[in-house]
């Protein structure tokens, strides 16, 4: 392997952090972890797994770039970048035909929209509240008594979704412990809340439009149920990618890597 063609984007987000490595533009090692409560040490660790994957050492890596709310964190990265230019990235040199980014992590949520040659040109986010994020899914998981991953079969399985009003973490709790107590089922109160976060996002959306093909990224996007309810709020079907969507921003802060290294990067944001 001729070693410094490899590049390395490292995405520390507020629930878990990420490491892609590209040689060519091709992704030859991937790790995440929890981010836990030291995004230094995370973004230290997840970049020596994928080390250790590819089988590389620290200088065999030509440019490092850096992202995500813990961008600040990583000492050894040459550059650091904001996540809505690498989330565009990523979902750009996967697709290339891909207009529009829905981004939804662990503290907030974003809508991208990037232009015919995937540069962002415009873009809303949600980062003043948890609404609808990864964490608003985990409490809720919590108050349902559910594990993570089950709350989008859950969502599926519905007959009668529950109204629920808000999307405030903390309104949206009482609600859905006070729905329980009246002997609501999990499926519906699941659904109820799956439809909230999808007029949050789709109100978001509406701020900036959305243009085919979207992509669904962010840890979040992993939920099938809120996948489909985003999908029937939004008229939309999401593009089909070959990647965990929790990597987007990872691999895009690789592929800007490479294009800094090799003098082709724009001024990023």
């Amino acid at each position: 392997m001729h070693h410094l063609s490899i590049f390395a984007g490292i995405d520390v987000g507020s629930l878990a952090a990420k490491a892609v490595l590209v040689d060519r533009g091709r992704i030859v090692a991937k790790s995440t972890i929890a981010t836990g409560a030291d995004p230094q040490q995370a973004g230290k660790k997840v970049f020596e797994q994928a080390l250790l994957l590819a089988a590389c050492r620290p200088e065999d890596i030509a440019f490092i770039v850096g992202t995500g709310y813990g961008r600040i964190a990583l000492p050894f990265a040459h550059r650091t970048v904001t996540e809505i230019t690498c989330h565009g990235k990523g979902a750009y040199h996967l697709h290339s035909e891909t207009r529009t980014v829905i981004d939804i992590g662990g503290q907030d949520s974003k809508v991208i929209r990037l232009d015919e040659s995937g540069r962002v040109y415009d873009f809303v986010m949600n980062d003043k509240c948890a609404a609808g994020t990864g964490r608003f899914l985990e409490v809720m998981a919590r108050a349902l008594e559910l594990e993570l991953d089950e709350l989008g079969e859950f969502f599926l399985q519905s007959g009668r979704p529950s109204l629920i009003n808000s999307t405030c973490t903390v309104f949206a709790e009482s609600e859905v412990i006070s729905l329980l107590a009246q002997g609501e089922t999990k499926q519906n109160i699941t659904a109820g809340l799956h439809l909230a976060i999808a007029r949050r996002v789709s109100n978001m959306a509406a701020r900036v439009g959305i243009q085919p093909e979207v992509v669904f990224a962010g840890g979040v996007a992993k939920n099938v149920g809120l996948r489909k309810a985003l999908e029937d709020a939004l008229g939309i079907r999401f593009a089909q990618m070959d990647i965990d969507p929790q990597l987007m921003g990872a691999l895009g802060a690789a592929i800007v890597a490479k294009e800094e290294y090799e003098g082709r990067g724009w001024s990023w944001i």
